[in-house]
C-alpha cells in the first residue's frame, strides 16, 4: 500500500492510497462468495455458477462495488494512521482508478484538526455575574412554597361563576361538521382555566358559567395541529360543568413554617430560604463567570474550523437530542411530524452551537499545550470516585472498565478544566455597567 498526502485549503487534506491489485482481487473473491447465492446463470443451479462465468456474462465490475468496500475497511484505517494527520471528520471517498492487474487508487478527503492562534488569554476582561440575593427574590421563593402547599377547595355556592385560575371538572364532546371525532370526548376532565391546555379560546368561553350549566364552545384547531385530520378545522364542543374548585393558599405564619420546614418561626424559615438562594446564585454565578471568561478567550483566538468538523459535531448533537426525545417516549419522526420541522431545519439551528463548542474545546486544548498543563493520576482517581458514586458502583470496578483511549480522553478533559480554572483566576472580572443594570431592572 502506498500513501500520499496533499494538504488543501481550510484545513482539508486529500489522502491518495494505492492498493496492490492482488489485494483487490482477493476482495473480489470475497465479494463473489458473498453474492453468488443471489446470481442466476443459465445452465447452473442458483449459487453454483463459477466466478469467471458470472464475470463473463455481467462483466468483472459486478463485484467491484462490494470489493472496494472490503478494501476500504482493510486499508483506510492504516492509511489514515500512516498519513500522520490528526483527522477530525469521516472521509469522503472517491475511487480514482480500477484496472485489471494494476494498483487500485482511491482518495480520501478529510478535515484535519485546525491550528489555533491564541490571542490574549491571561488577564482577559469579562463581565462579573452578581450573586446578590434581594428581598424580592426571597419573597418570590416563599410564594412558590406557599403555592406548592395550596389545597383545592370545592366551591359550594351554586351561583358562583367560573373565573380564571379555577379548576373545573367538565364533560365534553367535540363535533366537526356534525360528527364526533377520535379523542374529542372526556368525562369529569379536570381543566385549569387559563392554563391554555385546550385549543384556541375553549377555556375563555367557559368563564362565566356555573355548575350544572350545559353550553357550546366553538373553536378552530391550529393549522399545525399534530393530527392532520383536525388541523385548521372549526369544531363545536358540547360542555357540561360538574364542579368548580379553587386553590386556597395557606397563611404565611409560624404555623405554615413549622408545617413545611424544620423551623418553628417564619423568620427562621425565610432566613433559610435566603441561605439556599445565596448558595444557588453563587454556584450559578461561578458557572456564568467561567463561561464569560472562556468566551472572551475564544473570541480573541483565530481558528479556521473546517465544515466537515462542524457537521460531525452536529451529528453528535442530533443523536443526543433524538435520544433525549426517545427517553420521553417521543421518537424523532413523531416529533418532526408534530412540529412540522425537518432534520435539516434542526441541523441548521444546531450549527452555531456546534461551531462554538468546537472552538471552545480547541482553544482550551491550545491553552493546555501552551501552559503545559497536565492532569495527574490523583486527578484521574478522584474523577473516577465521583463517577462511581453517581453510578452507584465500586470505583475499582469502574476503573477496570475504562480503556486506555477513554482514560486518555478523560485526562485531557481534566487538563482542560484546569486550564479553565487558571483562566478564571487570571481574569479581570468587571461589574456590569450601571445602565445595563437599570435596563435589566425595567
Amino acid at each position: 500500500m502506498n500513501v500520499k498526502v496533499e494538504n488543501q485549503e481550510k484545513n482539508m487534506a486529500k489522502i491518495t492510497v494505492e492498493v496492490e491489485y492482488a489485494q483487490f482481487a482477493d476482495a473480489c473473491e470475497k465479494a463473489y462468495q458473498k453474492n453468488k447465492s443471489k446470481i442466476s446463470i443459465p445452465g447452473f443451479r442458483k449459487g453454483k455458477a463459477p466466478k469467471k462465468m458470472i464475470e463473463k456474462m455481467y462483466g468483472p465490475q459486478i463485484f467491484w462495488e462490494d470489493a472496494i468496500d472490503i478494501v476500504l475497511d482493510a486499508t483506510y484505517p492504516e492509511a489514515a494512521k500512516e498519513s500522520g494527520l490528526e483527522i477530525v471528520s469521516r472521509p469522503e471517498i472517491n475511487v480514482e482508478k480500477i484496472e485489471i492487474d494494476k494498483p487500485v487508487v482511491y482518495t480520501a478527503t478529510v478535515a484535519v484538526k485546525p491550528e489555533v492562534k491564541l490571542g490574549q488569554y491571561k488577564g482577559v476582561k469579562a463581565v462579573k455575574v452578581s450573586s446578590e440575593v434581594t428581598d424580592e427574590e426571597v419573597e418570590a421563593r416563599l410564594k412558590r412554597v406557599q403555592d406548592q402547599n395550596a389545597r383545592l377547595v370545592t366551591v359550594e355556592d351554586k351561583d358562583r361563576e367560573i373565573a380564571k385560575n379555577d379548576i373545573v371538572s367538565i364533560d365534553f364532546e367535540g363535533f366537526i361538521d356534525g360528527k364526533t371525532f377520535a379523542g374529542g370526548k372526556g368525562d369529569n376532565y379536570p381543566l385549569t382555566i387559563g392554563s391554555h391546555q385546550f385549543i384556541d379560546t375553549f377555556e375563555d368561553q367557559c368563564i362565566g358559567h356555573k355548575v350544572g350549566d350545559e353550553f357550546e364552545v366553538n373553536v378552530t384547531f391550529p393549522t399545525g395541529y399534530h393530527s392532520k385530520d383536525l388541523a385548521g378545522k372549526p369544531a363545536m364542543f358540547k360542555v357540561k360543568v360538574n364542579e368548580i374548585k379553587v386553590r386556597e393558599l395557606p397563611e404565611l405564619d409560624d404555623e405554615f413554617a413549622s408545617e413545611v420546614s424544620e423551623f418553628e418561626k417564619l423568620d427562621e424559615f425565610k432566613a433559610d430560604l435566603k441561605k439556599q438562594l445565596i448558595e444557588e446564585k453563587e454556584k450559578r454565578a461561578a458557572q456564568e463567570n467561567e463561561n464569560n471568561v472562556v468566551k472572551a478567550v475564544v473570541e480573541g483566538a483565530e481558528i479556521d474550523v473546517p465544515g466537515p468538523m462542524v457537521d460531525n459535531q452536529v451529528d453528535r448533537m442530533l443523536n443526543d437530542y433524538a435520544a433525549r426525545l426517545q427517553s420521553q417516549g417521543i421518537p424523532l419522526d413523531q416529533y418532526l411530524s408534530i412540529t412540522g420541522m425537518t432534520v435539516e431545519n434542526i441541523r441548521e439551528q444546531m450549527k452555531p452551537q456546534a461551531l462554538t463548542t468546537i472552538k471552545t474545546r480547541l482553544v482550551l486544548e491550545a491553552v493546555v499545550a501552551a501552559e503545559k498543563i497536565e492532569a495527574t493520576e490523583d486527578d484521574f482517581n478522584a474523577e473516577v470516585e465521583k463517577m462511581a458514586e453517581n453510578y452507584k458502583m465500586e470505583a475499582d470496578k469502574l476503573k477496570e472498565m475504562i480503556g486506555e483511549n477513554e482514560k486518555k480522553a478523560m485526562m485531557l478533559d481534566l487538563a482542560c478544566q484546569k486550564a479553565i480554572d487558571m483562566l478564571v483566576a487570571e481574569a479581570v472580572l468587571e461589574e456590569a455597567k450601571e445602565e445595563k443594570k437599570e435596563e435589566a431592572d425595567k
